[in-house]
Formats: C-alpha cells, sequence, structure tokens
C-alpha cells in the first residue's frame, strides 16, 4: 500500500492528463485543404476548426477515471501481493 500526499497525486494525475491530451488531440481533425477553405497566410494541413475546448474536457473525464484507477491500484495494496522483480516490496509499508 502506497500513501499518495497531494503533490505526488498532482504530479501523476498531471502526467496523465498530458498523455491523454496528445491522445485526444488528432480525433476528428480535418485539415483546411480537406474542407476547401483554406484561410490564406496559413498552412493547407491547419485544422479547420481544432475545437479545443470539447478536446480538454474530454481529456479531463477520461484523465480523472484513468488516474482514479492508478489511485486505487496504489492504495488498495493491490500490488503487494504481485511478486514483479524490479518493483520494490510494498509489504513492508514503508
Amino acid at each position: 500500500m502506497i500513501k499518495v500526499g497531494f503533490i505526488f497525486g498532482a504530479a501523476i494525475y498531471g502526467i496523465v492528463w498530458f498523455l491523454t491530451l496528445f491522445m485526444v488531440l488528432p480525433f476528428g481533425v480535418v485539415s483546411q485543404s480537406e474542407s476547401g477553405e483554406v484561410v490564406p497566410g496559413s498552412d493547407g494541413g491547419a485544422p479547420s476548426q481544432p475545437r479545443i475546448g470539447r478536446k480538454l474536457l474530454v481529456t479531463t473525464l477520461v484523465s480523472s477515471v484513468l488516474y482514479a484507477g492508478i489511485y486505487w491500484l496504489l492504495t488498495s495494496g493491490a500490488l503487494a501481493n504481485a511478486d514483479i522483480p524490479f518493483l520494490p516490496d510494498f509489504r513492508s509499508g514503508k
């Protein structure tokens, strides 16, 4: 069982959030050249409607669920009986 403090939890959540953001960003992207509306002075491969707010909301929701699973895994003691050679011994409680 691992004690998850505020700083440790915030760091884990930040890592999960950014990884999720990078996975969510390409979903539903339509380039300006695909939509046929290229803005003068911009690249044709730039997104026509990025929908950043929607992607940030989806990222927050998905990363919250993933973090809850990671938090449970760390605090429940589920790793205590795992015999994985490179993990520390969690049974000692230190």
